[in-house]
């Protein structure tokens, strides 16, 4: 099984009323959010790779051609079909801070500068399976400015993939700081390791207490995501209630790309890395990130768990 490994990095916020200042795509032309453009600029970096008919969650960043990340846009999203037709939009996204409290930022993230600092994130429904085009639209110093648009495969249901919103989560059991002697840097990556987070075997747990499970490698995913994302979940767990089981997983064999991914990435399905999952107390899944995501977005999840 191969893991994609995807570019996720961030920007912040746009602006209150972004909305209305960026062109409607029911109102362009077939050239889309082109037509708007006062010239070409970002390159638009999805943060996710499964995208399915009804409403998605969808995390991106903005580069520029030195590849450096772009802050600070108001930035909306626009879908169509290939040849530019049936445009839809704008989907104004709106910034997820990755930033944690002091405490919780590892030495993994602390210590890389390339780590993802936000994520821009918008709220993009497609109404139908099949292939779409992806384009943002950002202003950047007063111009209009549009991205490379990026193709897309959009399913018709879940198929053969992660189990989603509303699945049974999948019973497997996770290693556990006691299952390896205590020897924490074979099972986590993260520096220091989060040993809060390798206590409980999902399979003890699963469907007696609520559940938080993140599949991530702090240390060898190259997207610069999986560090902050378990900084994440290490200080959303710290501010809710003990009956919660967190759990961290890590993605590779004995932490080796070249072992391939453990049992358990593998019985969960996943294309990619990381994904973090909220499961309630009957073993049900509320809540699923792929990529990054703040310490908002999953204090908000959380807090729906009837604990």
């Amino acid at each position: 099984m191969r893991i994609e490994r995807r570019l996720h990095a961030a920007a912040p916020a746009p602006a209150d009323g972004a909305a209305r200042r960026l062109p409607r795509g029911e109102r362009q032309d077939r050239r889309g959010p082109k037509s708007a453009a006062q010239q070409e600029g970002p390159i638009l970096a999805p943060s996710v790779s499964l995208l399915a008919k009804g409403p998605n969650r969808f995390g991106f960043a903005l580069f520029d051609t030195a590849r450096k990340q772009i802050t600070g846009a108001q930035v909306a999203i626009y879908t169509s079909r290939r040849d530019g037709s049936g445009l839809r939009g704008p989907y104004v996204a709106r910034a997820e801070s990755l930033k944690v409290q002091a405490p919780f930022e590892s030495q993994t993230t602390a210590n890389d500068p390339d780590a993802a600092k936000s994520v821009y994130v918008a709220d993009v429904p497609f109404r139908r399976a099949g292939k779409r085009v992806v384009t943002a639209l950002a202003r950047l110093d007063g111009r209009l400015v549009v991205t490379n648009s990026y193709s897309v495969d959009v399913s018709a249901g879940r198929g053969g993939g992660p189990p989603g919103v509303g699945d049974r989560a999948i019973r497997v059991h996770t290693p556990t700081l006691a299952s390896v002697g205590g020897d924490a840097a074979k099972i986590d990556t993260r520096r220091p390791a989060a040993k809060d987070l390798l206590q409980n075997d999902l399979a003890g747990v699963l469907g007696k207490r609520p559940v938080v499970i993140t599949f991530a490698t702090p240390l060898l995913c190259q997207s610069r995501v999986c560090g902050p994302v378990v900084d994440v979940v290490e200080q959303v767990k710290a501010h809710s209630p003990k009956d919660i089981a967190f759990i961290h997983q890590e993605i590779y064999r004995d932490n080796r790309v070249d072992k391939g991914v453990t049992p358990q990435v593998a019985a969960w399905r996943l294309p990619s890395e990381p994904w973090t999952f909220v499961i309630d107390r009957s073993g049900r899944i509320v809540t699923r990130f792929e990529g990054a995501f703040s310490p908002g977005e999953l204090q908000r999840a959380v807090a729906r768990l009837r604990t």
